[in-house]
């Protein structure tokens, strides 16, 4: 199995260098993993990296408009199928993908494997001891987490796996799976600790406590990271540990412990 990169050209505080699309070949077929956003000079780029290779599909990890929105086009310019967990922002496909599904190439498998958390349908692919993250765990950097609970399983699903390599969504190809994943894990449990230990020290609102634990992060990012702590706060709000019941910057929260 070959894989290549083609790094789109939309950098910025969110995507880092840029959307890595993966074109992953065998036997002479290939599977593009997220094509990412509209832009001609990539799609092009993506075409190119093809080369004589035969395309059999276009899959998408999630339908953030940095991941998904190229796959409808991308996909009719080869004359294969889009394939995604949801409809999305720019992004209908094809044929939905489901935990356990898979498409074929070259004599391997690409298999889906649901993992919730940084957004509902978000979606990793293995084949054999590779797996494609999207944004699930990403090269060098954390991510913003929708559902901490959900986020917390879908990373320990991975955690043991016989992984050696992770192809991420942006940044690095990861050549330790287990130990990032552990190092994510290990990350996310010691922000919660933060984040309870701000509430007990007088933060009462989701705003004020992303001030006082992110106090070291560009203020730019102080935004998102308010979704990863409101994340937080649900799931101890769930376990009784705190009183709130969302609601974005301003919502109150109230130490129960």
């Amino acid at each position: 199995m070959k894989v290549e990169v083609v790094l789109a050209p939309n950098p910025g505080l969110m995507t880092g260098p840029g959307t890595n699309t993966w074109v992953v070949s065998s036997e002479g077929e290939a599977v593009v993993v997220d094509p990412g956003p509209v832009i001609e000079a990539h799609l092009a780029a993506v075409e190119g990296a093809l080369g004589g290779l035969s395309p059999v599909a276009v899959v998408v990890t999630h339908t953030h408009p940095d991941h998904a929105p190229a796959a409808n086009s991308l996909a009719r310019r080869l004359g294969v199928p889009a394939i995604g967990p949801a409809i999305g922002p720019g992004f209908r496909p094809d044929r939905l993908i489901a935990d356990g599904d898979g498409v074929g190439f070259g004599g391997r498998r690409l298999v889906a494997l649901a993992t919730p958390g940084h957004t509902a349908d978000s979606t990793c692919y293995r084949v054999e001891d590779a797996l494609f993250t999207g944004d699930h765990i990403m090269g060098g950097s954390t991510v913003m987490v929708e559902d901490m609970k959900d986020y917390l399983n879908s990373l320990r699903a991975v955690q043991g796996t016989g992984l050696r390599v992770i192809y991420p969504g942006h940044g690095p190809i990861i050549d330790a799976p287990d130990r990032v994943v552990g190092e994510y894990l290990a990350h996310r449990l010691e922000r919660e600790a933060q984040i309870v230990e701000a509430v007990r020290s007088g933060a009462g609102s989701v705003g004020e406590v992303v001030e006082r634990v992110y106090a070291d992060v560009d203020p730019a990012l102080h935004a998102p990271a308010a979704v990863s702590v409101d994340a937080h706060l649900r799931k101890l709000a769930a376990e009784g540990v705190v009183s709130y019941g969302g609601g974005g910057w301003s919502a109150p929260v109230e130490l129960l412990q």
